[in-house]
C-alpha cells in the first residue's frame, strides 16, 4: 500500500517501482517470481501490481521452474514474461530456460537481484559474478548501477534511466532490429534497506511512451506479395516466437526460388504456417515435423521418414528449403547433410543451419513465376497416401452384433470386448491425444520417445503445438506447459492444454507440479507414458554395444515411483488408464483443473 507519509523510504523500492511500472506500460503482463531477500523490493512491488490488477503474478519456489514457466508464457503470448529472483545460485538456475529461449527465439526477461559491486569477489555471502552469466545467449544484458537514494518525485535521474532500460529490454527481447526474439538479462544490485514504503508516484502513468512495441499476433511474419499468383510470394526467416521484422537492407533481398529443381520444403520446430504456404505456392512436397506448427495442408507428406529413404523419392531430391529447426528424424538430418543437395535455410534463432557445409542461409525467399512440377509433387502425394496410417479403433461389427445367428453374434461381441480391453501402446496413445486436441486447445510435447512416435505416425491437423526443441532437453517440460496453459486461458478463454511426455521427463521436472494455493488453476492434462525409464535409448546405437546391466544402470535408469502418490502430494487429480476407451473418456471429459493421466507402457 502507498503511505503518503512515507515512513520508510528505500532506494531499492523506488528503483523497482520505476522499472516494473515501465515494463507493465510496455505490455508485460506476467511476472514469475521466486522469493529471496535481495530481491524483496522487486517482489513487493510485483505484489502491489498484482493487487491492482496490473499484472498476473506467479510465485515459484524453484528458480528453474520459474524460468521455464516464463518461457511457456513467452511461447504462447509472444510477449516476454519477467522472471524475478535473488542473488547467487538462484540466478544460475535460470540458465537452462535462458538457453532454450535463445535457441528457440522466445522472448524472456531475467531480472536478477544482486549484491553491490564492492561485495563481489571478496567472499561475501550469497554472492557470485552474475554479470555475463548469460552473455552468449542474451539479446541484451546490463549490470545496472546501484540505486543510491530514494526518488520522492519519480522523475530523478535513476528513475528515468530505469524506464529507458525497460524500453530497451522489451524491444531487445522481442528482437527489434535483431534476427529473432530471445532472452534479456538485467542485473540489479541493491544496498540496504532492501525494501520500504512504496513511493507516492507509484502507479502514475509515465507521461510519454518513447518506444512503441507490439508482438507479432500470429507468430513468425510471412509477407505475401500483393500480386501473389503473378509474381510469387515472399517468405521471411527469423524463426522463433514473436521476432520483429528484420530491417530492410538490399543485402537481405529475398532469394528467388526457381520452380524447376526437385524440391521439398522441410518444416522443423516452430516453422509455423509459412512453411505450409510456401509448399502450397511452390507446388512442393511438405515434410513437416509434428512440432512444426505446419503439419497440415494438401502437400503434407505422411510417413516421410520411409519416403526419404526411398531412392525414387528421397533419393532424387535436388533442393531442400528449411524453415524452423528440424530435430526429430535421422532421415531429415541425412538429407540436409548431403553436399549434393542444395539446402536453403531461412535464418532463425541460434546457430545457422549448415549440416552439409554448403547450406545457403537467407532471410527471405520468393517463389518465381511458373508452373510447378506436377509429376514430382504427384509422386510424393501418391506415396504419402499409401504411407498414411489409420490408428482409429476398429468400428463395431454392426451386422454381427445384430445377427440372429448365435455364433455370429457371440463372435462379434467377443471381438468388441477384445477391442475395448486391448492394452494401450504408444501408437494408440499419441493418436488419442492428437484426436482429442482442437484449435482452441494447446498440445505440448516433451522431449521423450513419444514425440518421435507421434512424428512418425500422426496425420495432418492444424492445431497449436509447442515443444522445447531449441536444445531438446527434458528439463522444464511441466513448467513450460503450465506457462502455456496459464497464458492461453487468460481472460476466460476456452481450451485445455495437454502435455504428452515420458516418465523421466515428468520426474525431472516434478517440482513444477507445485502451485501456490491462492493462484489460478490452469486446465492442464499431463499425460505420462510410463515405461519405467528412458526406453528411448533402446532405439539408439548404444543398445547394440552396451551390456544389459550397464544399459539399465546408466541409460535406462529404471524407477519405481508411484505417480499416483506424487500427483496427490502436489494436489493433482490422478487417473491411471490402460485401454483406449478409458483414455478417450479421460481426455474428452470436462477439465476443471490439473490432471495427471498415467498410461502404463511396455518397454
Amino acid at each position: 500500500m502507498v503511505d503518503e507519509g512515507r515512513g520508510l523510504a528505500s532506494a531499492a523500492t523506488d528503483a523497482a517501482a520505476a522499472l516494473l511500472t515501465r515494463l507493465v506500460e510496455l505490455g508485460v503482463e506476467h511476472v514469475v517470481l521466486s522469493p529471496g531477500s535481495r530481491s524483496q523490493a522487486l517482489a513487493l512491488v510485483a505484489a502491489e501490481l498484482e493487487r491492482r490488477g496490473d499484472i498476473r503474478l506467479h510465485v515459484r519456489i524453484d528458480e528453474r521452474v520459474a524460468g521455464f514457466t516464463a518461457l511457456g508464457i513467452g511461447r504462447e503470448t509472444r510477449m516476454p514474461a519477467a522472471v524475478v529472483c535473488t542473488s547467487g545460485t538462484a540466478v544460475a538456475n535460470l540458465l537452462p530456460a535462458a538457453l532454450e529461449a535463445h535457441h528457440a527465439g522466445v522472448p524472456l526477461l531475467l531480472l536478477t537481484a544482486d549484491r553491490p559491486p564492492e561485495l563481489r569477489g571478496v567472499g561475501a555471502n550469497q554472492t557470485t559474478r552474475q554479470p555475463g552469466m548469460f552473455a552468449p545467449s542474451v539479446r541484451l544484458e546490463a549490470d545496472l548501477p546501484v540505486p543510491e537514494a530514494p526518488d520522492p518525485e519519480g522523475d530523478g535521474e535513476q528513475s528515468l534511466m530505469l524506464r529507458g532500460v525497460a524500453e530497451e529490454a522489451v524491444a531487445a527481447a522481442l528482437g527489434a532490429g535483431l534476427r529473432s526474439a530471445g532472452p534479456v538479462h538485467l542485473n540489479l544490485p541493491f544496498r540496504e534497506p532492501l525494501a520500504g514504503d512504496l513511493p507516492a508516484w507509484f502507479g502514475v502513468p509515465t507521461p510519454e511512451l518513447t518506444v512503441s512495441i507490439a508482438a507479432h499476433p500470429d507468430g513468425p511474419p510471412v509477407a505475401e506479395s500483393a500480386e501473389d499468383e503473378a509474381s510469387g510470394a515472399l517468405y521471411q526467416g527469423g524463426g522463433g516466437i514473436g521476432e520483429s521484422d528484420v530491417p530492410d537492407d538490399p543485402a537481405d533481398a529475398p532469394l528467388p526460388l526457381a520452380r524447376g529443381p526437385r524440391t521439398v520444403v522441410v518444416a522443423g520446430a516452430d516453422a509455423g504456417p509459412g512453411a505450409e504456404e510456401l509448399a502450397h505456392v511452390g507446388g512442393w512436397p511438405l515434410i513437416a515435423e509434428i512440432v512444426s506448427g505446419a503439419r497440415y495442408g494438401r502437400n503434407l507428406v505422411h510417413g516421410y521418414r520411409a519416403l526419404l529413404r526411398d531412392p525414387e523419392l528421397g533419393g532424387r531430391v535436388e533442393r531442400a528449403i528449411v524453415l524452423g529447426h528440424p530435430t526429430l528424424s535421422r532421415e531429415v538430418a541425412r538429407l540436409l547433410s548431403d553436399p549434393a543437395v542444395e539446402v536453403i535455410a531461412l535464418r532463425g534463432p541460434g546457430e545457422p543451419l549448415n549440416l552439409n557445409g554448403v547450406t545457403t542461409a537467407v532471410d527471405a525467399v520468393a517463389v518465381d513465376v511458373g508452373e510447378p512440377d506436377r509429376d514430382w509433387l504427384g509422386a510424393w502425394v501418391r506415396a504419402s497416401r499409401e504411407a498414411s496410417v489409420d490408428l482409429s479403433p476398429p468400428a463395431p461389427d454392426a451386422d454381427g452384433l445384430a445377427s440372429a445367428v448365435p455364433h455370429e453374434r457371440l463372435g462379434a461381441i467377443a471381438a468388441e470386448l477384445a477391442a475395448v480391453r486391448a492394452p494401450l501402446d504408444r501408437a494408440a496413445l499419441v493418436d488419442a491425444v492428437w484426436r482429442a486436441t482442437w484449435p482452441h486447445d494447446r498440445l505440448v510435447f516433451g522431449s521423450s520417445r513419444l514425440v518421435r512416435v507421434a512424428d512418425d505416425l500422426l496425420g495432418g491437423k492444424k492445431i497449436p503445438v509447442h515443444a522445447n526443441r531449441g536444445l531438446a532437453g527434458i528439463d522444464g517440460t511441466v513448467a513450460t506447459a503450465t506457462g502455456i496453459a496459464l497464458a492461453s486461458q487468460a481472460g476466460g478463454r476456452p481450451g485445455v492444454t495437454r502435455l504428452l511426455l515420458g516418465d523421466l521427463a515428468l520426474l525431472h521436472d516434478a517440482g513444477a507440479l507445485l502451485l501456490p494455493p491462492g493462484e489460478e488453476e490452469p486446465r492442464l492434462q499431463v499425460i505420462v507414458g510410463n515405461d519405467g525409464g528412458g526406453t528411448i535409448f533402446d532405439g539408439l546405437e548404444v543398445a547394440q554395444v552396451a551390456g544389459p546391466e550397464a544399459m539399465d544402470r546408466v541409460l535406462l535408469t529404471p524407477h519405481a515411483v508411484r505417480l499416483e502418490h506424487l500427483a496427490l502430494a502436489y494436489g493433482w487429480e490422478y487417473q491411471r488408464v490402460t485401454t483406449r476407451s478409458a483414455l478417450d473418456q479421460a481426455l474428452t471429459a470436462p477439465v476443471g483443473g490439473r490432471q495427471l493421466i498415467e498410461v502404463p507402457l511396455t518397454r
